[in-house]
């Protein structure tokens, strides 16, 4: 079954790399955002365009793909309101994402950490956890000649 365009632009948002989310959010505010093109004449930019503009060097024609079929654009025209909403609420909640992620992640190896230290302890095996901890690195093996 195909996927609507609006959730192939949430699947593009979320493949571009964090700096380049975060570069096209600054990009929407400071420049005049269209669809259908990568420029217009009077000076507007693709959202891509707009992230190059704030620093972020990617190509990734899958998004541009996708914004043009998320603003059914024929021809170069000038982003609406709703569409550059949109767009915008795509690029804080997979930045948002990310953070979350990020600290669900270390909470995760944290507590994993803790329950097999404690499973340890209380099978009688902790004391091979203590070793290794306390124990110097081997020695590395060489090649004889």
């Amino acid at each position: 079954m195909r996927r609507g365009a609006r959730s192939d632009l949430r699947l593009a948002v979320e493949a571009l790399p964090r700096a380049t989310r975060e570069a096209m959010l600054d990009g929407l505010r400071r420049n005049e955002i269209i669809a259908g093109a990568y420029t217009s004449r009077d000076g507007g930019v693709c959202p891509m365009l707009a992230a190059h503009r704030s620093g972020q060097r990617t190509d990734f024609l899958a998004f541009a793909d996708a914004w043009d079929r998320f603003c059914n654009a024929k021809r170069a025209r000038r982003a609406s309101r709703r569409e550059l909403r949109t767009l915008e609420a795509l690029l804080r909640a997979s930045l948002a994402a990310d953070a979350d992620l990020g600290a669900a992640i270390a909470e995760h190896q944290e507590l994993a950490r803790e329950r097999r230290a404690r499973e340890a302890r209380a099978t009688g095996w902790g004391w091979i956890a203590e070793a290794e901890a306390q124990a110097a690195p081997a020695p590395k093996l060489t090649a004889r000649s």
